[in-house]
């Protein structure tokens, strides 16, 4: 729909893999064609795999806009950010002001790094914690800890994993077929450009939020 959206305007849009684009040193090419932006639907945000070198490297020549690109990824998704974050010392020390500090202080489960050294200590307090990988998305590889396997725990301790404190959803009754069934819900904030765009809901059940819920998904959020 949005490569005909393109089309209909003049504005030449291909669906491609990465394996179709060439990169000759001064231009990304697509059959013949320079690319000159890119709208990432890979999951590879440092561009590291080897099927995606030729966009690296158009990228790092400034041949071509990648959206979103890497270094927006490590400074607004890398889920690191989250212990800095947490963390009230360092953000003191970075010179962040008392208001601020507090709000991300109430507002961000303390986050910190998994250690090796510190196995004994993560699995006796397991569920108190909520295991993510740094660049994971979509719940994929995320655990809650008093859901672990020890196999499982194994990997988390070296995967390079960050453990963030339990912040139980808030939870709401909605009709399902007539019937009342509890569903969790988290509130997400779409920005752009600093400013809020949309706010939505999304109702689940289970460990993580999804969309296979019945009655679940999407949900407007009203204010008052």
């Amino acid at each position: 729909m949005f490569r005909q959206l393109f089309e209909e305007h003049g504005i030449a849009a291909v669906i491609a893999d990465p394996q179709e684009l060439r990169w000759d040193g001064v231009h990304l090419m697509h059959d013949g064609q320079p690319v000159d932006m890119i709208y990432n639907r890979l999951t590879d945000f440092a561009l590291d795999f080897p099927v995606d070198r030729d966009i690296r490297a158009a990228y790092e020549a400034g041949a071509v806009v990648l959206t979103p690109h890497p270094q927006a990824h490590a400074l607004y998704a890398d889920k690191r950010n989250l212990m800095l974050l947490s963390d009230d010392a360092a953000l003191s020390a970075l010179g962040v002001g008392a208001v601020p500090r507090a709000v991300l202080l109430a507002g961000v489960p303390r986050t910190v790094a998994v250690d090796p050294e510190k196995e004994a200590f993560f699995w006796a307090g397991r569920k108190n914690w909520f295991f993510k990988p740094p660049a994971g998305f979509g719940s994929r590889a995320a655990y809650r800890g008093d859901k672990l396997t020890k196999r499982v725990f194994e990997e988390i301790l070296h995967g390079g994993y960050i453990a963030q404190e339990i912040a139980p959803p808030s939870e709401h009754v909605v009709l399902v077929d007539g019937v009342e069934q509890t569903m969790k819900a988290d509130i997400r904030c779409y920005v752009y450009a600093g400013g809020v765009q949309l706010v939505a809901a999304r109702l689940y059940q289970g460990q993580t939020t999804n969309f296979r819920t019945p009655g679940g998904g999407f949900a407007p959020v009203f204010f008052s």
